[in-house]
């Protein structure tokens, strides 16, 4: 039996047209005589790797029996099944029989060309073909038909895998698998017909799979999937039965490729039927501990309201619950409906069926390779031989989530125990990252060099506790600190935590684009806390701390006599620091106990969805020490879904220092609370805004000589970058913020990206008026020391001049010569707000946080800010 010859070496041919066997043919002319010929012998020729019994092993014919041409047929049949060979040819010569055969190649390489969007470890597992294995057709046709199906998968159904076969010595191929992998089909088109109470823009809502838009760039539901179209039928029908269609149901759905075959058009045809009420209405139940008539009255829905099937569900799923809270945990729950299609209503009748109260048998936690099992065990509301609860088992999940060490999806299972009133819990958890590593590193002309990193791991040695250090340094700030947390002291509900730190910090202000030192402030301290839970949702936390500061001014600079060669000793000069900032130097001693009562009910403490809390933390100074103050504060947080799945979120605060000391300085404009322990606002607590950008603050105004009409006058120098601002901040304040996450398609989800909108509002203010200076130009002597005071004056060509002359030759005064002018803006309880736009993206290189704010409201002297942003990254 004859075949194709085979191509030459190296050369790549279809894979389909290479090796491909013709039809069976009959035994090569044999005689009519030769038909009934005995076999005496069998011969195979044309071997390469196999051997003549391997071949004769396969086949039915044996020496001894009559030859046929039946039997030859079924000898071609049987060596083609074996898929080993590429041709095959079987001859009788009066009883010898010759078997030729051609072997099928070896497989050398498989090669993936032209695949950029599906990466070779994602197809590679697909071919089942593979090197020294023997090559088959019917295998390549099922690994392109694999490859196929997972473009499909993909959205890509353009997508074109044609092999190829690159012949090689010694009966050796490559297989190539040249891939054209086209467009990601999208959804052009979705058409529904049959729809007269809802528009096609409604339905198409409701749907998960929406039309291609240049909009919709982040969205993976305007790609085509099968599944998808399944999933939104059962969308419709789910939003049409809300709506009280309890007849609707979808004819087809049916989806075509354009042309192109790019592209899908999706055809619905419904039928809405009629729209239902609700009937009668009531509760049955068989458990004893269940009062039918006053579950009946708790119902949501009443007869005569439109019938809602989700309305249904959720009070199977509210009573289920309910007998959950009493221990029994399967119990069941069934509605019997009563369609009237006269009437149009639906009646309905909850059926609780009688079940045992269950107790908890065991608790198993599965998939924790790092955690122990206590950590997770500790959160659990309910223990081993506790009566079943629903309320509890859900709190659980909400507790194990918050620990913020596993999935997100996290769920408590429950399952039959040994006995029907036993009840096995089951936890599987997925381990995540809970280190988390930031690093930062930069240069500038203001900063110079800067460093910051910080390392922080929640789940040290996988027990809960919390390690976790930072060190920060550029030329204007430098600090260090360390921090342990122990949540469960000694495997109690006991959380010891404690921090020691040194912050070095000069404070500045900017004139001229350049940043200027004003006070450097050095911070060696330490801070100890104790708390413990008061019951499920509130907790208790008191603490001490104990801190040094030592507050300078450079004596060069902002001192009188630096060098000490005049007759009184150097002291600070108040109008070349201001006198604010001469009171705050000096050291002193801050000796405080504080306390913090919260309540917190929030189904996730680090993302929350739903719930609130509110807390009040008082710290009162003067425990010893040379600081005396109480400093009050109140935070309130709501968290609720108002629709689908974006997240809304409303947070106040505010808070309030008294001073316990009376300094006796207000007369002289010197605050009783000392500069270094005022409230501030700004970046990052308040987006819009620049660090400490709101509140009370003195302005130095420059000035210098103008003419104006002939007259010298002085002018104030209005660019921002020429006036020097500081912020001096304010014994109270208060904030509140307003934010909307939005969700994303899955596409987007898997990048990682949660766009939210915000607005912030907030202020802070009460602070003692400083008393404020005008300085006048003065000549400067010889010396270098300063002499008389200057004015101007225009000479008889109209040139501005000085004089230390107060009066012009006439007699009529001269105007002073103004240095700068100190001015006091922002002390006002009057808001402040700023709306924007911000996005967390957990990027390749770690967490990123992207805000974009505008400021809305402001008073004069505030400092605003367009954009903000910080990275980090996790382990």
């Amino acid at each position: 039996m004859g075949s194709t010859a085979l191509a030459a070496s190296g050369t790549m041919t279809p894979a389909f047209a290479q090796a491909t066997p013709p039809p069976p043919a009959p035994a090569a002319e044999p005689t009519a005589p030769a038909t009934f010929d005995e076999i005496k012998s069998i011969t195979v020729v044309g071997t390469q790797r196999l051997e003549g019994d391997t071949v004769r092993s396969y086949i039915r014919l044996r020496t001894g029996q009559l030859w046929t041409q039946a039997s030859a047929d079924q000898a071609l049949k049987d060596l083609y099944a074996t898929e080993l060979f590429a041709d095959v040819a079987v001859r009788n010569n009066s009883g010898a029989v010759v078997i030729e055969v051609r072997e099928n190649p070896v497989v050398n390489r498989i090669i993936l060309e032209g695949n950029k969007r599906i990466k070779n470890d994602k197809i590679e597992p697909e071919i089942k073909l593979a090197p020294r294995q023997i090559y088959s057709r019917s295998k390549v046709r099922a690994d392109v038909a694999r490859i196929v199906e997972l473009y499909k998968r993909q959205g890509r159904f353009a997508a074109v895998v044609e092999p190829k076969l690159v012949q090689l010595d010694q009966n050796r191929v490559d297989i190539v698998f040249e891939i054209t992998e086209g467009p990601k089909s999208k959804v052009q088109q979705i058409n529904i017909i049959g729809n007269e109470k809802f528009s096609d823009g409604d339905l198409r809502g409701e749907m998960v799979t929406k039309q291609s838009r240049f909009y919709r760039f982040f969205s993976s539901g305007t790609s085509y999937d099968p599944d998808r179209l399944a999933f939104d039928q059962q969308k419709l029908r789910q939003f049409y039965l809300t709506q009280g269609y309890a007849d609707f149901r979808v004819v087809s759905a049916i989806a075509e490729l354009t042309p192109d075959k790019q592209d899908f058009i999706i055809t619905y045809v419904v039928e809405e039927g009629e729209r239902y009420k609700f009937g009668d209405v009531k509760v049955e139940s068989q458990i004893r501990d269940f009062d039918s008539e006053r579950l009946t009255t708790t119902l949501r829905m009443k007869k005569g309201d439109w019938y809602n099937a989700k309305m249904v569900e959720d009070t199977v799923e509210s009573l289920s619950e309910t007998a959950g809270l009493f221990g029994y945990a399967f119990a069941d729950v069934n509605p019997d409906f009563q369609r009237d299609k006269e009437t149009l209503t639906m009646g309905i009748t909850f059926n609780v069926a009688e079940s045992p109260r269950v107790f908890v048998e065991r608790i198993d936690i599965n998939g924790n390779t790092l955690t122990q099992d206590k950590v997770v065990r500790r959160e659990f509301r309910l223990n081993e031989g506790d009566a079943f609860n629903s309320i509890q088992v859900k709190r659980t999940a909400e507790r194990i989530k918050s620990l913020g060490y596993f999935q997100e999806d996290l769920e408590v299972e429950q399952a039959q125990g040994t006995a029907p009133d036993r009840i096995v819990l089951t936890t599987n958890v997925e381990e995540k990252a809970t280190g988390e590593l930031s690093l930062s590193a930069g240069f500038s002309s203001i900063e110079n060099f800067i460093f910051q990193g910080s390392v922080r791991q929640r789940n040290f040695r996988g027990v809960g506790q919390e390690l976790r250090t930072n060190i920060s340094y550029s030329s204007y700030s430098k600090s260090a600190e360390i921090g342990f947390t122990e949540p469960y002291l000694f495997d109690r509900s006991i959380a010891v935590s404690g921090d020691i730190f040194r912050r070095d910090l000069n404070s500045f202000n900017f004139f001229n684009n350049q940043r200027n030192t004003t006070y450097e402030q050095a911070t060696t301290g330490f801070q100890l806390r104790v708390g413990v839970p008061v019951n499920e949702y509130v907790y208790f936390q008191a603490r001490y701390g104990l801190s040094q500061d030592n507050i300078s001014l450079d004596e060069n600079t902002f001192f009188t006599d630096p060098d000490g060669t005049g007759p009184l000793p150097a002291s600070c000069d108040p109008i070349v620091a201001g006198r604010f900032l001469c009171d705050a130097t000096g050291k002193r001693l801050t000796s405080s106990l504080g306390y913090t009562l919260l309540y917190d009910d929030r189904d996730n403490r680090i993302r929350p969805t739903r719930g609130q809390s509110i807390g009040i933390s008082q710290d009162i100074a003067g425990l010893g020490g040379s600081v005396k103050y109480v400093r009050s504060r109140i935070n309130a947080d709501k968290f609720w879904k108002p629709f689908g799945n974006f997240v809304f979120g409303l947070s106040i605060e505010g808070g309030y220092i008294h001073p316990l000391e009376n300094r006796g300085l207000e007369s002289a404009g010197v605050d009783d609370v000392r500069l270094t322990d005022r409230f501030y606002l700004g970046e990052p607590q308040m987006r819009g805004f620049d660090i400490r950008g709101v509140g009370p603050r003195v302005q130095r105004v420059f000035f210098q000589g103008d003419i104006v009409n002939g007259v010298a006058v002085n002018t104030a120098l209005t660019d921002r970058n020429q006036i020097q601002d500081d912020a001096i901040g304010g014994r109270a304040y208060y904030m509140g913020r307003a934010e909307l996450q939005i969700p994303l398609g899955s596409g987007a989800r898997e990048l990682g990206l949660r766009p939210s909108l915000f607005l912030d509002v907030g202020s802070v203010f009460d602070v003692t008026r400083p008393i404020l200076q005008t300085v006048q130009q003065r000549e400067i002597l010889s010396d270098g020391t300063q002499g008389a005071p200057l004015y101007y004056f225009v000479d008889t060509t109209g040139t501005l001049q000085t004089s230390t002359t107060a009066t012009n030759a006439d007699g009529s005064a001269r105007i002073s010569a103004l240095r700068f002018e100190e001015r006091f803006y922002g002390d006002t309880w009057k808001p402040r707000m700023s709306v924007g736009f911000g996005v967390n993206w957990n990027s390749p290189f770690g967490p990123f946080r992207l805000d974009i704010a505008r400021a809305l409201l402001k008073q004069p002297g505030d400092d605003t800010k367009l954009f903000t942003f910080n990275v980090g990254t996790q382990f």
